[in-house]
């Protein structure tokens, strides 16, 4: 059963294990907690059987939406989490008015990329060189 909720203070290290499993550049613990604590930020977990499977985020900034971490544990991919946490968290910013939203994807993550996709998100640039270990562009992409 899975179940999208606010992520807390109490998730950081393990969302921060979720993270280091699957990125090069993974986000410490630190940084999700800033992200928790912060007042423009706002970031979900869920849960698979009461188990933390993945995390998503979002910020605030000027009334567009910077979506900043999207993640599930490889053990728990192909069972649609990460397509429920991103239209739980789209639902989410809506109703704080934010309607547009933009987020960076590697260029030959092609799974995340037809997801984002299907969530009505559209590649409108590229950022060379923005991803390091190793070094690739990044696509830009919009749900306007």
């Amino acid at each position: 059963m899975l179940c999208v909720r606010e992520m807390t203070a109490d998730d950081v290290e393990t969302v921060s294990k979720i993270e280091s499993e699957v990125f090069s550049m993974p986000w410490s613990a630190k940084d999700f907690l800033e992200m928790v604590e912060a007042d423009y930020a706002y970031y979900y977990v869920a849960e698979w059987d009461g188990e933390i499977a993945g995390c998503c985020g979002i910020r605030n900034i000027a009334g567009e939406g910077e979506i900043t971490n999207v993640v599930v544990a490889p053990r728990f991919r192909k069972k649609g989490i990460a397509f429920k946490m991103m239209e739980y968290m789209l639902e989410k910013a809506a109703e704080i008015d934010i309607t547009v939203c933009t987020l960076e994807v590697r260029v030959s993550n092609q799974p995340a990329i037809r997801l984002y996709e299907r969530l009505g998100f559209k590649g409108e640039g590229v950022r060379p060189h923005f991803y390091d270990k190793p070094d690739e562009d990044a696509l830009i992409m919009w749900k306007r």
